[in-house]
């Protein structure tokens, strides 16, 4: 058993409160890891509002990045000291795992939501012995340590700098991803990208690298829409100033964008990320919306060649992926550093503040005493 520093959300809709907490030895799959710096998502937020029903009280977190501690009996996929991304959790073993498509898993949300493992257990109780969520998204990476499962680690180089990979886990992987692995523009094509944070700034970048000719980003914020253009947007539409289909369909030659990607959970942008699509264009969902959330679509719009699909976790296969795109920050092509702003762990409630208003794209927490990244 280990104790540590945590952030529990007790409430719905209530603060993250830095606890101590404490955490079980890793059982035989399990991985216990040193937290260098964990990523702040819009799911995190999402879940602290009970948009989806993850048990309260719990520790939340699914971004994080550090050093293996200790390993499970049964472990063989990394050692201790090595440096790892955290990502989501699947079985492994249904059809959908053993074709890598591992953002399918019928059991993506018992591994990923429940707050338990599999058995229904929890690794986290707080200091009266009163048990807490610990395994969001199997891992739980608010606090000073996390424990994940083998097939949720990915193992990165020692030599970048680790308190910053965290995002590479979910949002930065699902922006990129959705365009790499699920759209697939080829080089050339069009593309318009519905909301600038952090997923669709990920995306821009993504589409720049697969040689994309238009890269048509839509948002209401100004300073986000100054930063996309810098990150490889070659145009940007203010929602808030003039109708972003009718704009997307006058920069495509009023023939419509031949791929889109809505990535804010609301119906209104999603169906305009649909109508601003040409015949035979394709929209990928990605937003989070709460559970039961309806979209309404013209059917003719469809009927005429237009399709629609949704994207988990950019259809990566983590451990592929994401050494990708390390090499791609490297070589300077995929900057998602420039999203990131530091916190410390005891101010999370004020990078929570910051990240719902926009101020922020992509809040990263340090532990106290975090392990120095290279």
């Amino acid at each position: 058993m280990l104790r540590m520093k945590a952030a529990v959300v007790r409430e719905k809709g209530g603060p993250f409160l830095v606890e101590t907490i404490d955490l079980d030895d890793p059982r035989g799959e399990e991985v216990l890891v040193r937290i260098a710096g964990v990523g702040m998502c819009h799911t995190d937020l999402v879940v602290r509002d009970q948009y989806f029903p993850t048990p309260l009280p719990a520790v939340l977190g699914h971004e994080g990045a550090g050093v293996v501690e200790k390993i499970g009996s049964q472990v063989t996929k990394v050692a201790v000291g090595d440096h790892v991304v955290l990502t989501f959790a699947s079985c492994g073993k249904c059809a959908n795992c053993q074709s890598g498509r591992y953002g399918y898993c019928p059991d993506l949300y018992a591994h990923n939501f429940s707050g338990a493992r599999a058995d229904g257990s929890s690794p986290c109780c707080d200091a009266h012995g009163d048990r807490v969520s610990g395994y969001f998204f199997s891992q739980s990476s608010f606090g000073e340590y996390a424990l994940a499962t083998e097939r949720n680690v990915v193992k990165i180089p020692n030599d970048v700098p680790l308190e910053i990979m965290g995002p590479l886990g979910c949002g930065v992987q699902t922006g990129a991803g959705a365009v790499i692995n699920a759209l697939k523009p080829g080089a050339g094509t069009s593309i318009a990208i519905f909301g600038a944070g952090s997923v669709g700034l990920a995306a821009a970048m993504a589409a720049q690298v697969v040689g994309c000719a238009q890269i048509i980003v839509v948002d209401l914020n100004a300073r986000r829409l100054n930063l996309a253009k810098e990150l490889g947007a070659t145009h940007v539409v203010n929602a808030g100033r003039e109708d972003p289909i009718l704009a997307v369909r006058a920069l495509t030659g009023n023939e419509g964008a031949q791929f889109s990607l809505e990535c804010t959970g609301l119906p209104k942008v999603a169906r305009q990320a649909v109508d601003c699509l040409r015949l035979t264009g394709l929209c990928g969902l990605i937003g989070v919306a709460p559970l039961g959330t309806e979209l309404t679509l013209d059917m003719n719009g469809i009927l005429f060649g237009r399709a629609i699909r949704g994207i988990i976790e950019g259809d990566s296969v983590p451990d592929i992926f994401i050494p990708q795109l390390i090499e791609l920050w490297r070589q300077g092509r995929f900057p998602f550093d420039r999203l990131i702003r530091k916190y410390p762990l005891t101010e999370i409630e004020e990078a929570a503040r910051a990240s719902e208003s926009g101020d922020v794209l992509k809040a990263i927490l340090i532990p106290d005493g975090a392990p120095a990244g290279s």
